[in-house]
């Protein structure tokens, strides 16, 4: 019979390894739906790995640059927001942007500020460009 404390340890780790697959079962269930369908930017990003905070920031400078090149979304939705959690009561109008073109922006996008110039590197290496 194993002690009482070793029972409460290995379930203790148990719940700590179950909550570790969920989270990366899926965080590779939203990249595999990127690489899929045509995602918005801000989820492009969140799936690259970059923190909500910089996705929205990032997304919309990666929107501007859009708006320079010409590049229209592959698909547009009305939606709630990733950034938001998805539970916002408000639906937007989202572009939705395929990898070819987040990389085609990606390339052309010059921030300054240091968390962007990461998350850019970051969506660079997720839609299969070099930066």
């Amino acid at each position: 019979m194993t002690h009482p404390s070793i029972r409460r340890e290995r379930r203790a780790n148990r719940r700590t390894l179950r909550t570790e697959l969920r989270r990366r079962s899926a965080h590779n269930r939203l990249a595999s739906s990127c690489h899929r369908r045509p995602r918005s930017l801000a989820t492009v990003a969140i799936a690259a790995g970059v923190t909500k905070d910089s996705a929205t920031g990032c997304a919309n400078g990666l929107r501007t640059v859009a708006k320079r090149l010409g590049v229209t979304p592959a698909a547009t939705a009305r939606t709630r927001r990733t950034v938001a959690g998805g539970r916002a009561h408000r639906t937007h109008t989202v572009g939705r942007y395929t990898l070819g073109q987040v990389a085609r922006l990606v390339g052309s996008y010059k921030p300054r500020k240091p968390e962007y110039i990461a998350a850019v590197t970051l969506i660079a290496a997720f839609a299969g460009t070099a930066r």
